[in-house]
């Protein structure tokens, strides 16, 4: 059984993501932990997966720190305040209210690793799980951790008051501590789908630009500096400059990464970040380190010596001399800070911007041809990554191949400084992928 993804245990809900496996993965969570916060975005699904999931962990003999509706990144913070052994968000982050599923956390705010991931599903597979003696079941005990998240990066910003106007949109998810922070610290803040709700009536809960077409109108159309949207757990934070612009997830990871990092360190980043970003990184001596996509390997990568912050595209972010855990809201403080200092538009016009091609091309045996495929690139190319696909690095382009996680596809990726020089990049890792197929 292969349980976990890129980012923890995902799926429909009914089919991938059951109360059964709930109460499994409480039981093997429980082996090892004595303590463990819960917490869940507003999803339907959620209160039967999580009391479902406590059941296993108290059956197990570990007590549980309920932190009811709660954003991913204040259960995963949370962990080390309560001095608990790991954190559960019962969440599918970003996808359809028909999903659900599950993140596992560290105390250092790091996502579960492979191999703690790979222990969990071994127990699950053969219900390695000794109940508890009757009288030593686990305890409950409820924790709102919000106000402490609020703190937190009130004290983390290092600045007493942020004087903007914003708008958040909440994306009806748990990414409310965004406005008590904003609101708390002087801010004026107009707010889009702010009542929680897991059917997300305002608008799909990943907040991508199509997503987000009524917070760039407002924006725009309004005095307000800046805006800010979330998913359904907060986990991710993406941004719109007060011209009503919507940041690409490239441009907003390089000015974070440029904000964050001195000469000589290095920025996390997945393999299919844009050229751009280390160009403009490359102006202040500030290296990157790739990684596998995944937020999960950008905290691996984050936590290493001399790694400034990592991010992804995608909207995750991670200052690691704070928590190795993407803090939506700590990250939308942290842009309206950036704001404050220099208009994000502003900032946004020194970010230099390539013609990028994707395509997807759908295949049988997908680790057959991808095999094939890394055989060729590697004879072909001097400067090749393997780390999750394979990237070849052409000094003024690159290319991706990369097998879908989840569906029978092949992902390619070209990019270049000209948009011909991007055609032709493209061409060319297609004819490597239809050559490995034959």
């Amino acid at each position: 059984m292969t349980l976990f993804g890129t980012s923890g245990i995902r799926g429909p809900v009914g089919e991938t993501v059951t109360a059964a496996l709930a109460l499994s993965l409480g039981r093997a969570l429980g082996v090892d932990s004595q303590r463990v916060v819960v917490g869940r975005d507003p999803r339907a699904s959620g209160e039967y997966l999580q009391s479902a999931l406590v059941a296993g962990l108290r059956e197990s003999g570990t007590d549980v720190i309920d932190a009811g509706v709660a954003a991913t990144p204040t259960v995963a913070r949370a962990v080390g305040w309560r001095g608990a052994d790991a954190g559960v968000s019962v969440t599918a982050s970003h996808n359809p209210p028909a999903d659900n599923g599950r993140k596992l956390w560290q105390p250092s705010g790091q996502a579960f690793d492979s191999g703690q991931q790979d222990r969990i599903e071994e127990r699950i597979d053969e219900n390695a799980f000794e109940p508890a003696a009757w009288d030593a079941v686990g305890g409950v005990e409820s924790f709102d951790a919000r106000p402490r998240h609020a703190e937190t990066i009130r004290a983390e910003l290092d600045r007493e008051t942020l004087s903007s106007r914003v708008v958040v949109d909440v994306g009806n998810g748990a990414g409310g501590v965004t406005l008590d922070v904003l609101n708390s610290m002087g801010a004026h803040v107009e707010t889009l789908n702010a009542q929680p709700d897991g059917a997300f009536p305002g608008r799909p809960s990943e907040p991508k630009a199509e997503n987000c077409t009524s917070l760039s109108t407002l924006v725009a159309e309004s005095d307000a500096q800046l805006g800010i949207a979330h998913d359904g757990d907060a986990d991710r934070m993406r941004a719109v400059a007060g011209d009503g612009t919507y940041l690409s997830g490239d441009e907003l990871l390089a000015i974070f990464a440029r904000a964050a990092a001195e000469s000589g360190e290095r920025v996390a980043v997945p393999v299919d970040t844009s050229l751009a970003v280390a160009d403009y990184l490359a102006e202040i001596d500030v290296g990157v380190e790739y990684t596998p996509v995944g937020d999960v390997y950008v905290a691996e990568a984050a936590s290493e010596d001399g790694v400034a912050f990592g991010g992804e595209p995608s909207g995750a972010w991670i200052w690691p001399d704070t928590t190795l855990c993407p803090d939506g809201p700590l990250a939308a403080c942290r842009i309206a800070a950036l704001d404050v200092d220099r208009p994000l538009a502003e900032r946004l016009a020194d970010v230099p911007t390539y013609p990028i091609r994707r395509d997807s091309v759908e295949v049988e045996s997908k680790a057959a041809v991808m095999e094939r495929v890394r055989e060729r690139v590697l004879s072909a190319f001097d400067d090749v990554t393997t780390l999750d696909g394979v990237r070849a690095d052409l000094g003024d382009a690159w290319f991706l191949l990369r097998a879908s996680g989840t569906q029978p596809l092949v992902r390619v990726t070209a990019e270049a400084r000209e948009a011909d020089r991007a055609d032709e990049v493209l061409s060319t890792a297609r004819e490597l992928l239809a050559d490995a197929r034959k």
